[in-house]
């Protein structure tokens, strides 16, 4: 019998295939059925899609969490149903320039928290039913909002009828919606053309792999001490069978997480309460 596939992918998502496509390749790739992404990344959109395989699909949640980096780009002079170019055009206006300076400035605006609604074409779901669904059946519908926090973005290239702009943001930003927002305080059209995701906490674009290197086994899997700096901690065997039953550990130590280990396996992180190290993340 072969090994168990644990790990993570840093995947470089191509343009045109959604997420679940590529949880599907890798379904069949590695013939595992336990895996899955930290966020998707609309069909339109590529970059950076973390995909956890095995027992480190018990990171998803807290991968999806981190902040994320975008490189955006605004196609000035028409707005659609979708905010972005796959949508229906709704309404055009040519020759848009906008100032630089005021781009800046609106921009800057944008820096911290806030609140933003939800896109009409997303997967959220209200009353059982995703938001795509409510708009491919004409239904009316009031989209929730939710707060964000933009902690850095600035403005790449502003030529004419394009914008171009770098971001990071919070957990559940839509990137399609802060581009109508922008669009409305310029006071123009505008839509959402190409989205490049470049950095997902410390998973960056440089790592990531394309399907055609996965398929001809060119891949680094990461594990755990690949993602977290966290300190070691050996664990005796009376230890282990303590941490194997979720049982707390008393250490002398000022840590605040450890990464225990038994038998050159990371088998769990444990966090500190005053030397009181209780189970953050078990990977038993």
């Amino acid at each position: 019998m072969s090994n168990p596939i644990n790990g993570v992918l840093v995947i470089d998502k191509p343009k045109d295939f959604t997420s679940r496509d590529i949880i599907n390749i890798l379904n069949k790739k590695f013939n595992i059925k336990k895996i899955g992404h930290t966020g998707t990344l609309d069909p339109l959109a590529t970059g950076v899609l973390v995909v956890c395989l095995g027992k480190y699909t018990k990171l998803v949640d807290k991968i999806t969490s981190y902040d994320k980096e975008y490189i955006a780009t605004i196609k000035l002079g028409m707005k659609t149903d979708s905010l972005d170019v796959t949508g229906r055009i709704l309404e055009k206006n040519d020759n848009i320039v906008v100032d630089k300076q005021e781009v800046i400035n609106i921009l800057n605006s944008f820096v911290g928290k806030s609140i933003q609604e939800v896109p009409i074409y997303s997967a959220v779901k209200i009353n059982g039913k995703r938001l795509y669904e409510y708009a491919r059946d004409k239904q009316e519908i009031t989209l929730p909002k939710r707060e964000i926090n933009i902690s850095e973005i600035e403005l790449l290239k502003n030529v004419s009828g394009q914008i171009v702009f770098r971001v990071v943001v919070s957990k559940g930003t839509y990137i399609r919606s802060l581009i109508q927002d922008i669009c409305k305080k310029l006071h123009v059209l505008g839509t959402m053309s190409d989205l490049k995701r470049t950095r997902q906490g410390k998973f960056t674009i440089k790592q990531a792999i394309s399907l055609e290197k996965i398929e001809k086994d060119e891949y680094n899997m990461l594990d755990i001490q690949d993602i977290f700096d966290y300190p070691i901690y050996f664990l005796s065997e009376e230890e282990y069978f303590k941490v194997k039953n979720g049982v707390s550990l008393y250490l002398e130590k000022d840590d605040l997480f450890l990464m225990l280990k038994y038998a050159n396996t990371i088998v769990a992180i444990y966090k500190n309460n005053k030397h009181i190290y209780k189970p953050y993340l078990m990977l038993l």
